[in-house]
């Protein structure tokens, strides 16, 4: 894993745009960002049992498995927005980044490559996009039954309650 501010240079979503300004693993958990490597499943299996995580299912994002949707899969997924749980990624293979908002709502770039495991708390906003290799294999875990539900970054968002929960609990 490796996490520093996102340059906002124009240039393919999938580049480094890495400004050289790193951010530690204690700022991303302020930001309620957990981050954990486990070289072997049973580190996900201990750490889902604890949190209570009883589904999970997993996906590759690359042309070869998406087809002809992998571009706009891609950009959907890169869309700045929300989800009312946790999102909980275990990289099995490949690598991704993971954009999230800083408390002052500059974009943090969090790159994982396997056997990186990310959660992201309910309301943060954040986006995904794969690295130049377009490939990532991810297990997704989930509390209740599986299900992936991005709300758009738009105002009346932050009425949310997960988005006011979110602000009020790591950025208040």
């Amino acid at each position: 894993m490796k996490a520093y501010f996102y340059d906002n240079l124009p240039g393919d979503q999938r580049l480094p745009h890495d400004s050289g300004r790193p951010v530690d693993v204690d700022t991303l958990a302020k930001l309620g960002v957990l981050y954990y490597h486990f070289p072997d499943v049973s580190g996900v299996d201990e750490l889902a049992s604890q949190r209570g995580y009883r589904n999970r299912d997993e996906i590759t994002v690359s042309p070869e498995k998406m087809g002809a949707v992998y571009e706009e899969k891609v950009k959907t997924f890169f869309d700045e927005h929300l989800h009312e749980d946790e999102e909980i990624r275990y990289i099995r293979g490949g690598q991704g980044y993971f954009d999230v908002r800083s408390k002052d709502d500059d974009w943090v770039r969090v790159q994982l490559e396997k056997d990186d495991l990310l959660i992201l708390p309910a309301g943060i906003y954040h986006r995904f996009t794969t690295d130049e290799s377009n490939y990532v294999h991810a297990m997704r875990l989930f509390k209740d039954e599986p299900k992936w539900t991005p709300l758009s970054r738009k105002p009346e968002l932050d009425e949310n309650e997960h988005r006011r929960g979110y602000v009020k609990g790591f950025l208040g």
